[in-house]
């Protein structure tokens, strides 16, 4: 037997508008309840283990252990200046002059992140 990801937990100080920036990056709903001032909510991904937030008290302190690598549909650099124009920062800048490498990212509670290159950016570099 085994066990199968249910979600991805994220510990937030505002779980309704981390969701809402997530959702904004992933381009999914967040579920159908879920509501300002909800102290748990989803963002309801299309495949795989959904985004669960869940409302501390506690603030972050570190950085993460475990983090979401998102491989977008544009371009990297496409889609680091959207996910800049939603509300994420750019936390350290590991791409490089041969298009290899990611971009680590924080969404608005400094939870990081990174971009991948696109399948496209990918295909280029292999050209």
């Amino acid at each position: 037997m085994v066990s199968v990801v249910q979600n991805v937990a994220i510990d937030c100080a505002d779980a309704y508008e981390l969701a809402r920036f997530w959702s904004r990056v992933t381009g999914r709903p967040l579920h159908p309840d879920d509501k300002p001032g909800d102290q748990e909510t989803q963002v309801l991904l299309a495949e795989g283990p959904m985004l669960y937030f869940n409302q501390v008290s506690e603030s972050k302190k570190i950085k993460n252990r475990i983090h979401l690598c998102l491989r977008p549909e544009t371009s990297r650099e496409q889609e680091v200046e959207r996910l800049l124009g939603v509300g994420a920062a750019l936390v350290s800048d590991h791409r490089n002059p041969d298009g290899s490498g990611w971009a680590v990212l924080a969404d608005p509670e400094g939870n990081e992140f990174c971009v991948l290159r696109s399948e496209s950016d990918r295909a280029v570099v292999r050209s």
